[in-house]
């Protein structure tokens, strides 16, 4: 059996000890910041990003990896034979995956699934894919059951400012000022159906507050969740005993076999900010 890579934007979040624990391979997006085009997860950080805002008010714009790029990317996997499984951006997000489809067609063993989510939504994709290949699926079967568990996955993120969405054309100045107002914090979902995002649910109150009404509403009475395993990402700007808070909410609800911390890349930060956090998991 030929040997399988299975591989992902770098947008899927997963970590340096995921990516080496299960041998993904990662390609970059691209990250401009003040005309200086960097790789994410390679020499940007969302640090920096956060430090470059508040030192002058400038996001980062991100832009799609590029159908060369991905022919080369794609050349350079399958050089020894291997078969390759491609976790895209959300198609609905970004022209990433278009592109990754179209490179696609000059191999007859690169198989490109799109994700409809991001960050560990994609992640959750690739550990369910990498679980399949080491069960001995090939790389055909393992890209055709992907499409069930990519209807399945639920992704959503609570966000503490919307001055990120807010700069980035995503939200309105006036709904700026009435969550400041109001101590509203929003979560964001992403429709597995069509790979886009939109407002989901807003509370009201503190930090800590609203992060555990979040939880709650995600988990709370829920019998159709996979518990094998959930993924808890952040955007940064938490601490350790943050992360910790947040592991013993979700513990408290819902009883997962594997709970995953990470933090998300220069893409996902840039458009949230700091202390976003998402709970992210696979339904029945």
């Amino acid at each position: 059996m030929a040997n399988v890579i299975i591989s992902a934007d770098s947008t899927a979040d997963l970590g340096e000890a995921l990516v080496k624990k299960y041998a993904i391979s990662i390609i970059p997006v691209h990250v401009v910041l003040e005309d200086v085009v960097y790789s994410d997860g390679v020499d940007i950080t969302p640090d920096a990003i956060y430090k470059t805002y508040g030192e002058k008010k400038i996001l980062p714009k991100t832009t799609a990896i590029n159908i060369d790029e991905y022919t080369n990317y794609f050349k350079s996997l399958t050089a020894d034979g291997a078969a390759v499984i491609h976790f895209c951006t959300g198609s609905g997000i970004s022209s990433c995956c278009q592109n990754a489809m179209i490179a696609a067609q000059d191999f007859e063993n690169v198989y490109v699934i799109d994700s409809k989510n991001l960050s560990t939504g994609i992640g959750l994709q690739i550990l369910n894919a990498a679980e399949k290949i080491q069960q001995g699926m090939s790389a055909k079967e393992v890209a055709d059951s992907m499409q069930e568990i990519v209807a399945k996955t639920e992704a959503s993120f609570f966000i503490d400012t919307l001055e990120f969405l807010y700069k980035g054309g995503r939200c309105s100045a006036l709904s700026v000022l009435g969550a400041n107002l109001l101590k509203i914090r929003p979560s964001i979902k992403v429709d597995p159906t069509t790979g886009t995002m939109s407002m989901d649910k807003k509370f009201r109150g503190t930090y800590d507050t609203c992060l555990e009404m979040y939880i709650r509403d995600k988990l709370e009475g829920r019998t159709d969740i996979d518990t094998h395993r959930v993924f808890i990402t952040h955007a940064g700007g938490l601490t350790e005993e943050d992360e910790q808070k947040a592991k013993e909410m979700v513990q408290q609800y819902m009883d997962f076999d594997e709970v995953l911390i990470t933090h998300a890349g220069s893409t996902i930060s840039s458009h949230c900010g700091p202390k976003t956090l998402g709970v992210l998991f696979i339904r029945k």
